[in-house]
């Protein structure tokens, strides 16, 4: 594993971080759960980043994460970074979602006694939410970090300007982001207009999530819609209608480009992330041992010739 410092900060990063949105909430196979976070940790993966509504059910990923820590890791504690998130709908009621005070102080406290943690090494800001004064919600951030129950704060899927702000309200308070989170990939390449150079003039880090689109970035999808995929559901975050002809046509020729350089298309579309100077690491999602090892491989081959990149561009315009 390649770690990486994190913005203008004195933290390294993996290059490859796990999340745990899908696939080790109490749904879940309980010992998979465990077989691949050992499995990433041994293979370097040193940040393990969650939510407090991941599941389902929601928390059910902080209760489990905090068994196997608890279990197998307590030991290995101070080797690792751990990351929690509130801004999203977690309970019922006017105190559950957004960014209130009240909401994302209660959240913490909730997500730390979920893992039995003290503290968390990052908490996020899971979202802008522009019902709440973004004073009020940068302002929990920093009183975070000076109570102890969090050594850094980040933001997630804020816009560029509410990012701004928030970046300016931080440093008046020398208490610097140290990241931010959005969705990134080939075919979702938004943060590079605005949030990328943004977070350059300011020295976060910027750490991805979605890097294969929800699967749509796998040989998955390279003759349409599998049956079982999760296009083919009604729930999801990854809907029938996003899997169009030109979108298919795209991902076949990225694949031959892909079976170019010795890869797969996810182990290429991961490359092609972390050969990304802006790119401080990257969150994988896995469902088995042997997906988790498919994905570290990417790191084997991240280079890219210039002749390689006009073409994926291409591809992509």
């Amino acid at each position: 594993m390649e770690y990486k410092f994190c913005g203008k900060s004195g933290l390294q990063l993996p290059l490859i971080s796990l999340g745990l949105w899908h696939n080790f909430g109490g749904v879940d196979d309980f010992s998979v759960s465990t077989e691949m976070i050992l499995k990433a940790f041994d293979q370097g993966i040193t940040h393990f980043d969650l939510a407090n509504n991941y599941g389902p059910p929601p928390g059910s990923a902080e209760s489990n994460f905090g068994k196997i820590l608890h279990n197998q890791l307590k030991s290995h504690r101070d080797e690792l970074i751990i990351s929690s998130k509130a801004g999203h709908l977690m309970w019922n009621g006017p105190y559950g979602d957004g960014g209130s005070r009240k909401y994302i102080m209660a959240s913490l406290d909730q997500s730390l006694k979920r893992t039995g943690l003290e503290y968390f090494d990052i908490f996020y800001s899971h979202r802008y939410d522009p019902q709440t004064p973004l004073e009020e919600t940068i302002q929990t951030l920093i009183d975070i970090v000076r109570q102890g129950k969090a050594l850094y704060v980040g933001l997630s899927k804020y816009p560029a300007d509410k990012a701004r702000e928030a970046y300016d309200m931080m440093k008046e308070q020398h208490v610097r982001c140290l990241i931010y989170q959005d969705k990134y990939n080939l075919l979702h390449k938004e943060p590079e207009k605005e949030l990328m150079p943004l977070n350059e003039e300011y020295g976060v880090g910027f750490i991805v999530f979605s890097p294969l689109a929800q699967g749509l970035l796998t040989n998955k999808y390279l003759h349409g819609i599998p049956e079982n995929s999760r296009a083919a559901k009604d729930h999801g975050f990854l809907q029938r209608d996003e899997v169009t002809p030109e979108v298919i046509v795209k991902v076949n020729k990225l694949n031959e480009i892909a079976a170019q350089r010795g890869q797969t298309l996810a182990e290429m579309s991961l490359a092609w992330l972390l050969n990304k100077q802006e790119v401080t690491s990257v969150i994988i999602g896995t469902s088995s041992v042997s997906q988790l090892q498919d994905n570290i491989d990417s790191l084997k081959n991240k280079e890219f010739s210039s002749e390689e990149l006009n073409s994926i561009e291409d591809i992509l315009k």
